[in-house]
């Protein structure tokens, strides 16, 4: 059971490649889906929390990742990647079914609310064109996957957990999609 006490700010959509353009001045897109208003994606971990910490440092903000450890400084008011526990949260949406639009056991929904594998002709696709969850957020599902900020471990306690940022260290962040 996890237990999120601290306010956190998410996008309505995923990071579309004009916005990534607009803060980075390249677009790491080039086959996958090209446009200004589909996601960004071939980004890396270290990619996305540069992109934060430049957006930060545009808007005059304290920056939250240092890029020589690449540790987080999690009281700092810049931009950063939400943590797996958020994540979770926010794609849920405060719903507690399979997925955050029921439980679709046939999957007659999933066409409605997700990009995948039948139905995305094996390409991204411009953000938002599909119903969003609970909370307005588009594209919790499917489309491109998403970087978080924790480093993925495989054990988990079992108990309670207050606000999870996961391990300090490890091999691979966290995915989700």
């Amino acid at each position: 059971k996890v237990t999120l006490t601290e306010a956190f700010l998410l996008g309505k959509y995923e990071l579309t490649q004009a916005q990534w353009e607009a803060v980075m001045g390249d677009n790491p897109a080039n086959s996958y889906g090209i446009g200004s208003d589909y996601p960004v994606y071939y980004v890396s971990w270290h990619d996305c929390a540069r992109f934060c910490n430049t957006l930060s440092r545009i808007e005059g903000l304290t920056l939250v990742y240092n890029e020589d450890t690449w540790s987080a400084d999690w009281s700092a008011d810049g931009y950063r990647l939400p943590t797996e526990a958020e994540w979770e949260y926010a794609c849920r949406a405060g719903t507690t079914m399979r997925y955050y639009w029921g439980d679709d056991p046939n999957y007659e929904e999933i066409g409605n609310y997700a990009w995948y594998l039948s139905n995305s002709s094996g390409s991204a696709h411009p953000v938002g064109l599909r119903s969003p969850n609970g909370f307005g957020l588009f594209d919790m599902s499917g489309n491109v996957w998403e970087w978080c900020a924790d480093w993925w471990y495989d054990s988990f306690s079992g108990g309670e957990e207050l606000n999870p940022i996961g391990p300090e260290s490890g091999s691979y962040r966290v995915l989700r999609c």
